[in-house]
């Protein structure tokens, strides 16, 4: 058997950090200059045009919910409020979101006031710790999901509501609420479910005259 070529022997026994640092690299095409060359501070700062980075970067104004214009909004009469919105969409994912991290927050204090107010068989540090995590993650959720689901239930039917008048307005905002609280509290009689109807509806026609008068 013949035996290989002695530099490409002394290059292969060679340490793979050394080689790496006497190695020269090379790049074809016209070289870009120091003057011409993007920073970060350039990106930054926005000096650079994104849209150089990669062909399928030039975009255009196709970035829907990054850029809100009023041509994008809804056009349904009575809907051009102090909150934008494109639709029924908007107002599902974005009214679900926002009520769902509410009653969480408002569960959150509710618990710690309840776990710092409990009474104890043993005064310890760890044990008043351990009743407030318990009171937050059981208010908390409760009331998270709850409001969550209001929130989903009741923009679904205000938007059908909207969508079969023809029209946004405070009336169909109070028809919605009604409908959600009595739907909310139907397995539990007819008095529970009216008190809640009553309730909802008031606080929907309280936040749609709101968003109409700022």
């Amino acid at each position: 058997m013949s035996s290989g070529d002695p530099e490409n022997s002394a290059s292969g026994s060679q340490d793979p950090t050394s080689f790496l640092r006497s190695a020269t690299f090379s790049r074809d095409g016209p070289a870009v200059s120091v003057e011409n060359a993007v920073t970060a501070n350039d990106l930054l700062l926005g000096a650079y045009d994104p849209a150089k980075l990669h062909p399928l970067a030039q975009l255009g104004d196709q970035l829907d919910y990054l850029v809100l214009d009023d041509d994008k909004t809804s056009e349904l009469p009575g809907a051009g409020t102090a909150i934008p919105s494109r639709g029924w969409s908007d107002d599902l994912c974005y009214g679900t979101g926002t009520m769902y991290l509410s009653g969480l927050a408002l569960g959150g204090f509710w618990g710690v006031s309840e776990g710092a107010r409990r009474p104890l068989a043993v005064s310890n540090t760890r044990l008043r710790i351990n009743s407030v995590l318990n009171s937050v993650t059981r208010r908390g959720t409760f009331i998270g999901n709850s409001a969550g689901v209001l929130a989903l239930v009741y923009n679904g039917i205000n938007s059908t509501i909207d969508s079969f008048r023809g029209r946004h307005d405070t009336a169909g905002s109070m028809a919605a609420g009604a409908l959600t609280g009595a739907l909310y509290k139907s397995t539990a009689g007819v008095k529970p479910a009216l008190a809640a109807a009553s309730v909802i509806s008031g606080v929907a026609g309280i936040w749609s005259y709101v968003k109409k008068s700022v």
